[in-house]
């Protein structure tokens, strides 16, 4: 039921976001034209240039003005979703907020006139919808919150997002397979069966809500579903009657081929660029006031807008007789016929470069897919050329911006070229539109490197299951040859963001490392009755999100100094020991300074003139742990872990029990469960899973927290909240194992514990990105 609704309201969100982008283009390319009609006679062009500057400008000022509210708003929204969906949590990737700002700024950037897309951020939207529904409260209406239990979980958020996600590419494109095969290729990193039909399901109920309702406002017919998505292609098929007309060959495979290859090549031209672009941006813009993205948005319109008024006056002028439609319907009721472009031509005659121009991106996709013989190579080579330079340009500014409808406009305006170049220079008898459709696939898997969903995205769109083979070769090789040079261009994005994404799997050669190479040995841990005084230390001094539960294995470490070279330094490290305690305890009461509780300040105080070193190094913590019940005989509560250990520090053994996440612990000592050191833990309040869970997904902040109410000499009993059992690998353990596990499982720690249950350190994400992984690989051939 839950993502039924969701696909109906991401279907209700993509005819809202289709019916204002249609309501402002018409308006600007109705008074602008007819500005440029009168204009031509009379000599008044730079009127209509202004009129024209006028509506983009002012349209891209309030896109960019929307992204100043909310930053994470920017751009498609693709990099960030996939890096949710592999586990990376971005601040306010899913709020209300930025939905709003995402909604409403890709209205204005669209009809703005930059060449971008409103595909992207329907994804974005989408996933935002997913992942907000569900939890029936929002933390930009803090007051509307509904007592909903359900779904109060990481992983079930999780599966919402990647439906929604699934119903923005459905309504986007009307491919509700293609769209569920994205959110497996392109996002979700954690699948199961269950997730499949719940994700097709939502898809779905996208695609018909978005079919629906657009069908009955554009043709007058409620129920005929005409039209399933944002952009459709339209129908390839030959003109009645023409006998020898075919959509493709066998011999056309091999052209398709090579379009791949040039395809993947411009791609992966386009993705260097503009990664150099959005290296120029985060150092020299990024850092400077908010206002200057704002000014770099304008300066992008400003010469968008001039380059297609002043390409449009170059354009060439030919007959109307010419062009013959295979196709005679647009996305909309009006024929493919009127949005031929006549400015600066006689009445008989069309400008063919104007016709790209002046027209919505969908429009110019038809015109190249569906007309026959309608632009010069001329015309198509300036065109490409103008708008590859201008896309990558413009991908990367602050206004919400997709990169699929541009990219498919350019590789379509570079398969018209080389259809155009078969048929008369070589007398080819080939269909221009398949060229057209190949070559929009091959540009756009060059940049996004996607091949099994993009292929049945296509498809869907095209409605032409015969594409299929075609689609698929072009977008393989296109990836293939891309894949050369650089990355797709979400990840390129990812890694300038320094997400710690996890790919898909390994290389061979990093199975050379075993976890004990890669783990973080310097743990942070707790143990399983700590004081109050002790958690706060560790929560205010760490940004952790996980907490190892450990007990110290003291017998262990007496026979571990025994057979090791450590002996002859035993009696300095036993004398040390309660040093380093004691300036740990004094590194984290200098964190204590600020706290309101009088109290907490003066027991920092006592303890930092209490622990002193005795000549037999005696802990004077152990007589404290004497003093009261301890179900755990290993337990030294008010120690706490120190980042600066001594060597006797880091080889004791750490008898490891399980994990308890920050946010657990600061909804312990926020509700107060604890009890003082003279009972027992069974004195302890115990919180229900629904009190846990009550403040998901933004849990409290530790500095959120009052102190006052707090005594830093209470205990507090983590054991019935931490989990007793999580996985965990063997030091041995190859990377390749401990990749799979952390990637299929979708987990965030993966503690290392060796045969007799110690804990020798832990893996996160960070320890297997690819840059961490080759840097411990080049470590460990300079160690052999």
């Amino acid at each position: 039921m839950m993502v039924f609704v969701i696909g109906v309201t991401v279907g209700l969100l993509g005819l809202f976001v289709d019916f204002f982008v249609r309501l402002f283009n018409k308006l600007k390319f109705t008074v602008v034209g007819d500005s440029i009609e009168k204009c031509s006679d009379k000599g008044c062009l730079s009127l209509s240039l202004l009129e024209l500057l006028a509506f983009n400008m002012t349209f891209v000022f309030i896109a960019s003005v929307l992204v100043l509210i909310e930053p994470v708003a920017a751009g498609s929204g693709i990099p960030e979703i996939k890096s949710y969906l592999n586990g990376v949590k971005i601040p306010g990737i899913v709020r209300l907020r930025t939905f709003l700002c995402k909604a409403a700024g890709v209205l204005f950037s669209v009809a703005g006139g930059l060449f971008v897309g409103k595909e992207g951020p329907m994804i974005h939207s989408g996933a935002i919808v997913g992942a907000g529904l569900p939890q029936f409260q929002s933390i930009t209406f803090r007051k509307i919150k509904f007592d909903f239990p359900y779904f109060r979980s990481d992983r079930d958020k999780r599966d919402f997002v990647s439906a929604g996600a699934a119903a923005g590419v459905a309504a986007a494109f009307g491919a509700p397979i293609g769209g569920t095969l994205f959110s497996l290729e392109e996002g979700s990193s954690f699948w199961n069966q269950a997730l499949t039909w719940k994700v097709l399901f939502c898809s779905m109920s996208a695609t018909f809500t978005l079919n629906f309702f657009r069908s009955g406002i554009n043709f007058s017919k409620w129920g005929s579903f005409q039209l399933p998505g944002l952009l459709n292609f339209g129908e390839f098929k030959c003109p009645d009657g023409d006998k020898n007309c075919h959509l493709w060959t066998a011999v056309d495979l091999a052209f398709f081929v090579l379009m791949g290859v040039v395809g993947g090549l411009l791609g992966a031209l386009f993705n260097c660029m503009n990664k150099y672009l959005a290296k120029y941006r985060i150092r020299h813009i990024h850092p400077k006031a908010k206002f200057i993205r704002v000014l770099e948005s304008l300066l992008v319109t400003m010469v968008t807008t001039i380059v297609i008024f002043a390409a449009s006056m170059l354009g060439e002028c030919r007959d109307l007789s010419t062009p013959t439609a295979h196709n005679t319907t647009l996305a909309g009721s009006e024929d493919i016929n009127s949005t031929i472009r006549q400015f600066f031509c006689s009445n008989k005659t069309y400008n063919d470069m104007a016709t790209l121009f002046f027209n919505p991106q969908e429009a110019a996709i038809h015109q190249l897919f569906h007309q026959d013989g309608t632009f010069s190579p001329v015309t198509l080579s300036v065109f490409f050329f103008l708008y590859f330079l201008l896309a990558c340009w413009t991908y990367g500014v602050s206004v919400p911006s997709g990169l699929f409808v541009p990219s498919l406009l350019c590789g379509a305006a570079f398969g018209r070229l080389v259809a155009n170049v078969l048929k008369v220079k070589l007398g080819m008898d080939i269909y221009s539109g398949t060229f057209a459709l190949i070559g929009a696939a091959a540009f756009l898997g060059g940049v996004v490197r996607m091949t099994i969903s993009l292929t049945v995205i296509l498809i869907e769109s095209t409605n032409e299951i015969t594409y299929g083979l075609p689609i698929m070769i072009t977008l393989m090789v296109a990836k293939w040859t891309g894949d050369f040079f650089n990355k797709g261009i979400y990840d390129i994005h990812i890694q300038l963001r320094g997400v710690p994404l996890l790919e898909w799997e390994t290389e061979v050669e990093m199975d050379r490392l075993t976890a004990s190479d890669i783990m973080e040995t310097n743990l942070t841990y707790v143990y399983p009755h700590t004081r109050v005084q002790s958690l706060v230390s560790i929560l205010r001094t760490t940004v952790y999100h996980a907490f190892p539960v450990v007990t110290e294995n003291r017998q262990n470490e007496r026979d571990f100094m025994k057979g090791n070279i450590l002996i002859s330094n035993n009696i300095h490290f036993k004398k040390s020991s309660v040093v380093s305690r004691a300036g740990e305890q004094r590194r984290r009461c200098q964190s204590m300074k600020s706290y309101p509780s009088s109290e907490l300040r003066n027991v920092c105080d006592e303890q930092s003139a209490a622990v002193e070193p005795s000549e037999e190094g005696e802990d004077l913590l152990q007589q404290m742990l004497e003093r009261r019940h301890a179900p755990y005989p290993n337990l030294y509560p008010d120690q706490s872990p120190s980042e600066e250990w001594t060597m006797e520090e880091r080889f004791r053994p750490l008898t490891f029990h399980g994990l308890i996440l920050r946010s657990q612990l600061v909804n312990l000592l926020i509700r107060g469960v604890c009890y003082a050191e003279n009972q027992s833990s069974t004195n302890q309040p115990r919180l229900s899973y629904a009190e846990m869970t009550e403040d998901y997904p933004r849990y409290p902040d530790i500095h959120d927290l009052d102190l006052t109410l707090l005594s830093p000499r209470m205990i507090v009993d983590v054991t019935p909240y931490m989990n007793p059992c999580p996985y965990t690998v063997s030091p041995s353990a190859r990377i390749s194992q401990v990749f799979n596990l952390f990637r299929t499982m979708g987990l965030r720690h993966l503690p290392v514990v060796n045969a007799v249950g110690e804990i020798v350190g832990i893996i996160t994400r960070h320890n297997l990105t690819h840059e961490f992984l080759v840097a411990k690989l080049r470590q460990h051939y300079i160690t052999i």
